[in-house]
């Protein structure tokens, strides 16, 4: 059969074939191949054969048409392998780019699966495939992700190392990411000093890394790359000198006096009048369960009007006994649907109601403490029932004098931590006046801007003279953030000189985070490698 231009266009992979029959049943598109050599290599001893054992036919499913499965019905020859040392004297030709050895799909339809298994992992991509006319399970998905070997690792010279949470709070992992192209590079089951050397020292090479100030990657890094640069993350100094700025603020807290209020505008100009509550017929409800109960109101006594029981008329609109009799009760729908309690019986409290008024116009408005005069003079219902009751009044009350509110500790620490110029007018003003009041937060205020003109600037030659003020500040949660910055000085010092940082590793625990959730947080370590490797 001759190939038209066309077809040679979309199916590149199969000319070479003899291509006898295309045709479409349903919605998969079927086409009809043989091989056309004459001769065939086994692939262990790469001997050729001419002698042909037998002829069978091989399914393979290949990319979508158009929306459409294509499946490719090959017919291939199987050779006997005339080389003395082989084992095997039988073996199937393999059409190359084709077909692989007990091979059920091509090439192309493999690679784009295992790429949306990598992007969008098992039943996600389940879902996608059924859409893209190919069809596959999750559990095929998976082992598609699992069978893809792994990238070479290039040795990075520069380093990111991160911890991430496989067991939150029990089970932690390492991350590494190559800083400089933003790659990760493996994927450690654990969190140890002794997991980061066994891997440093395997790959020589690593001549800075970017970590935080935890004790296991410092001493795994320095046994593992003794001479590599040591670069303390600049977020996270920021973040522990945060920490410490709170808790001196928290010990101030009483001292942090109250937010500006704006000019309050009273919501009733005209105050209370002290008369009831003008309770004005309400419009008529709307909306579904409004226009459900008039239909089966409506219903109802069209079939009492026939002479119908309220058993009958029960069996036949499919509802309870008691709701009938209830519809049948009423003499129009709204008495069902009002909200005014109109048709009420009286209750406990209507012979209260003159001298809750009384009270609650004299400034009385708390309802337990209403509860419990007019307990002592008889009332026997509960405490709610006179909440719901005075409830109608409050709207009608003028609003009282807001109180003043306190200023947080967590707003008085992003205000001195933050840059002046990100303050606006009020918060600006309300720092200066605690400050005015606290001579203790104003020293710190200076030593906190003095540390951030080091980050910004990159002057970590000035870390030794800015401890040297901040001890001299006797501030005891900055004495304690000075001696951590001592126990990892040289860290420190580079990580406020040089322009690494974790900023990409912490992306990365981020998007690593996010395939843990994409998989429902079942993802074995090996599964959660591949993904993390493979997907970036």
């Amino acid at each position: 059969m001759s190939l038209s231009p066309l077809f040679n266009l979309f199916f590149p992979h199969l000319v070479g074939l003899d291509i006898s029959r295309a045709y479409r049943h349903s919605r998969t598109v079927h086409i009809t191949a043989a091989t056309t050599t004459r001769a065939a290599r086994r692939p262990t001893c790469a001997t050729p054969s001419g002698r042909v054992h037998s002829r069978y036919e091989r399914r393979l499913t290949d990319t979508p048409a158009s929306g459409q499965e294509t499946l490719i019905h090959l017919y291939v020859r199987k050779f006997f392998c005339d080389h003395t040392a082989c084992e095997q004297k039988i073996f199937a030709e393999q059409v190359p780019g084709l077909t692989h050895r007990y091979a059920r799909r091509t090439p192309h339809l493999t690679e784009l699966l295992t790429h949306l298994a990598l992007a969008l992992g098992g039943r996600a991509g389940a879902r996608l495939t059924a859409r893209l006319a190919a069809a596959v399970s999750r559990m095929t998905l998976l082992r598609l992700i699992l069978a893809t070997p792994d990238p070479e690792p290039d040795v990075p010279r520069v380093l990111g190392v991160d911890d991430f949470a496989l067991l939150k709070g029990h089970v932690y992992g390492t991350l590494l990411v190559d800083v400089d192209t933003h790659r990760p590079v493996d994927l450690l089951e654990t969190r140890t000093a002794e997991a980061l050397q066994n891997w440093l020292t395997a790959r020589p090479g690593v001549e800075v890394i970017c970590r935080d100030r935890a004790g296991c990657y410092a001493d795994g890094a320095a046994q593992g790359a003794p001479n590599a640069v040591h670069v303390a993350d600049r977020w996270h100094l920021w973040k522990n000198l945060a920490e410490a700025v709170e808790r001196v603020v928290a010990r101030h807290r009483e001292r942090l006096g109250h937010r500006r209020q704006p000019a309050a505008t009273d919501p009733h100009p005209d105050g209370p009048t002290g008369e009831p509550i003008d309770r004005r017929p309400s419009p008529p409800r709307q909306g579904w369960i409004a226009q459900r109960t008039r239909q089966r109101h409506a219903a109802v006594h069209d079939l009492l009007a026939q002479g119908r029981t309220i058993m009958e008329i029960a069996g036949q609109l499919g509802l309870a006994r008691n709701t009938v009799r209830r519809l049948a009760r009423a003499a129009t729908a709204e008495e069902l649907l009002a909200r005014n309690g109109t048709g009420k019986r009286p209750t406990l409290l209507q012979p209260f109601d003159p001298y809750l008024r009384q009270r609650f116009r004299e400034g009385c408005t708390n309802a337990v403490a209403l509860w419990r005069e007019i307990r002592a003079q008889g009332y026997r219902g509960g405490c709610t029932s006179v909440r719901d009751h005075i409830r109608p009044w409050r709207a009608a009350a003028p609003a009282r004098e807001p109180r003043p509110e306190r200023l947080t500790v967590r707003e008085v620490t992003a205000w001195i931590t933050r840059h002046p110029d990100a303050l606006d007018e009020d918060q600006r003003v309300a720092l200066t006046d605690v400050l005015s009041h606290c001579p203790e937060l104003e020293r710190l205020r200076c030593q906190v801007s003095g540390f951030a003109q080091l980050m910004t600037d990159r002057r970590g030659h000035d870390l030794e003279g800015w401890m040297r003020s901040a001890c001299e500040a006797k501030i005891a949660e900055l004495d304690s953030f000075v001696s951590g910055l001592r126990r990892d000085l040289d860290a420190v010092r580079a990580g406020l000189t040089l322009p690494y940082s974790s900023g990409v590793v912490e992306g990365h625990v981020n998007r690593l985070k996010m395939l843990k959730r994409q998989m429902y947080g079942r993802a074995k370590p090996d599964l959660l490698r591949k993904r993390v490797l493979l997907a970036a």
